[in-house]
């Protein structure tokens, strides 16, 4: 097993995030049903915002979008399988 910073990192990443699930979890089950709805709205409020955050991300490489619409009017007749073009696989 690698035991590179960034492997640490990662583990130490997805334990401090297991952790916020959890104390998340325990502190749900005290609020109330109004109190909950407003945490609802708030959450999909944050997810939105972090999903627009990421479509702008997109939007600011040159020229994606024009390629992915390229690549969406490209006949799947003309599509290859990537096998036969990999020839360490």
């Amino acid at each position: 097993m690698d035991n590179s910073p960034m492997e640490d990192k990662s583990s130490a990443d997805l334990r401090s995030v297991t952790e916020l699930q959890r104390q998340l979890h325990d502190l749900l089950k005290q609020l109330s049903p109004e109190r909950l709805q407003i945490l609802a709205d708030f959450a999909a409020y944050l997810a939105n915002a972090e999903s627009e955050a990421a479509t702008q991300e997109l939007l600011a490489i040159p020229g994606l979008l024009e390629r992915v619409k390229q690549n969406q009017a490209t006949p799947k007749t003309d599509y290859i399988n990537w096998r036969t073009l990999r020839s360490d696989v």
